[in-house]
């Protein structure tokens, strides 16, 4: 409450957070925009009747894709473009190496090659959506439009502008308003579409309820809802602190507690990339089967389905591999043992009872593999639980009872709050100087 109540006193950051807010509106307005030359009903009734992974991928974009609106791709681009650079710098690339060695410059340079990336992977996926939704309906352009190649070109062009100026926005909150803009971008995409989330579960279980049970199953699933993400926030807040010792300050009781150094081992420290990778490996088969109905119904079709979809025993145990092993990939990437163990012997720093260099390497790297099995397990559960209710409860695809979506609201939210918390305390204290 103090915090909050700071906040309303602080004129620099309440302007920060409505400029955040009109950057929603804006975006929310957006997804409405519908995209010209194309008849949207056949889109609607499309998800209406399919939903699966687009029905997904349709709740992360506020309904953006089931409109068909200029912003329908979001900033999913820009995320994978992301990943593949981040990749990419593991000496797959020396000159990308490089350029993350040289700074702010290089992270300039490593920027702009990402957008350029992310504007390429819009252009070929809008072009590719459009294409597979025409395989999908009779015919999804309005009747005096000629489907060739100049209107699938032309469709493919608005809406990797569309993905550009969500990118603009980005930057615009980064640089205006509070939290990283291109996490804030995404969770308004995944709020907008909350309302509606709970609209249709109240629909099905409250409005056409038969009795009790469904009353009793709708309270059921909000209960999970909330438990789900209580235990998340503490999840990814959660830490294993390693305590550090230095060799030019003393070790008396009065430098001991809260001014105590450690490092700081996140339970989660790969974050939601690997259930993203895992996703994003088993999505694109997926997409492909229900563009092409036809060829979903063959013998290949249906192996290809019980590989990749994770609702299904084949494809839930690639799915659950599949995020185990980038969770530690990514750990190890995001947490350099040796990297910790000669930054510690070039500040005179050591693990107290560990002796530097090899066995300070050795002690964080199986530290950080216990930890990270824990956290593996974790969201391995937490990827799960969307799948387990939906099986039990029968609930549509992009009803989602926790999952990445939650994830990622809990992480960026936690960030943001720390990021108002060191601008009010920013603000104390420059005033106390005063």
């Amino acid at each position: 409450m103090d915090t909050i109540k700071a906040v309303f006193k602080n004129k620099s950051l309440r302007k920060k957070i409505l400029f955040t807010l009109s950057v929603f509106l804006i975006y929310r307005l957006a997804t409405f925009i519908r995209m010209p030359l194309i008849d949207p009903t056949l889109i609607t009734q499309f998800f209406e009747e399919q939903g699966g992974f687009l029905g997904i991928m349709d709740a992360f974009t506020g309904q953006a894709l089931s409109n068909y609106s200029i912003i329908a791709l979001g900033i999913a681009p820009y995320i994978t473009a992301s990943i593949v650079i981040q990749l990419l710098q593991m000496d797959i690339v020396p000159i990308l190496k490089e350029w993350s060695q040289e700074g702010e410059v290089g992270k300039k340079k490593i920027s702009q090659l990402t957008r350029y990336l992310a504007l390429g992977l819009a252009f070929v996926q809008a072009l590719g959506m459009t294409f597979g939704f025409s395989l999908t309906q009779d015919y999804i352009f309005q009747p005096w439009v000629e489907a060739n190649f100049l209107p699938y070109t032309y469709l493919a062009l608005i809406m990797t502008g569309g993905t550009a100026f969500l990118l603009w926005l980005a930057d615009q909150v980064t640089l205006k308003g509070v939290g990283n803009g291109t996490s804030m971008i995404i969770v308004a995409g995944i709020i907008a579409g909350l309302p509606g989330m709970f609209t249709t579960l109240g629909r099905q279980y409250l409005a056409e309820g038969e009795g009790t049970g469904d009353y009793l199953i709708f309270g059921v699933v909000v209960l999970m809802f909330i438990l789900i993400l209580v235990g998340v926030t503490y999840m990814q807040s959660a830490a294993r602190k390693i305590p550090i010792q230095y060799s030019n300050r003393p070790s008396s009781a009065r430098f001991k507690g809260k001014s105590a150094s450690n490092i700081p081992l996140k339970i989660n420290s790969a974050g939601v990339i690997p259930v993203i990778f895992a996703v994003t490996i088993l999505s694109l088969p997926q997409t492909l089967l229900q563009f092409l109905p036809e060829f979903a119904q063959t013998t290949p079709g249906f192996w290809i389905n019980e590989m990749f979809n994770y609702q299904r025993p084949l494809g839930y145990i690639i799915y659950a591999i599949l995020i185990i092993v980038f969770t530690f990939f990514y750990s190890f990437v995001q947490i350099n043992p040796e990297k910790i163990s000669n930054n510690l012997q070039k500040q005179n720093a050591f693990i107290p009872g560990v002796r530097p260099g090899v066995e300070t390497e050795n002690y964080v790297s199986r530290l950080l593999f216990k930890i990270t099995t824990i956290g593996a397990v974790y969201l391995l559960l937490v990827a799960s639980i969307p799948i387990i209710t939906t099986a039990i409860f029968g609930l549509p695809p992009y009803i989602q009872v926790g999952g990445t979506s939650l994830l990622i609201v809990v992480g960026v939210a936690i960030e943001t709050t720390k990021q108002i918390k060191t601008d009010v305390q920013g603000k104390t204290y420059s005033g106390f100087i005063r």
